[in-house]
């Protein structure tokens, strides 16, 4: 799933050919979701976190705000998603 959906060539990528999002929700990844009731809101989430106000953001992680942990971009020739 993971694949199609990072695909580089735009032709042959999942939510971007003829049938635009019915190539994603068909996908067998999906096989158990019931995407009326999904859409209807009639699923339970697996987990809902509990939220104090509209500014409550103790459900995330604390991170520093330095350039430090950044992680290095990849050069194009060492991108393991492009084809050549």
């Amino acid at each position: 799933m993971v694949k199609h959906l990072l695909q580089a060539d735009l032709s042959k990528r999942y939510g971007n050919l003829k049938n635009a999002s019915q190539d994603v929700k068909n996908h067998r990844f999906f096989d158990i979701i019931n995407w009326k009731n999904l859409l209807s809101k009639k699923i339970d989430p697996p987990y809902k976190p509990v939220v104090k106000s509209e500014n409550d953001t103790s459900n995330f992680g604390h991170y520093s705000s330095s350039d430090e942990y950044l992680v290095p971009s990849v050069k194009q020739k060492d991108d393991p998603f492009l084809e050549w």
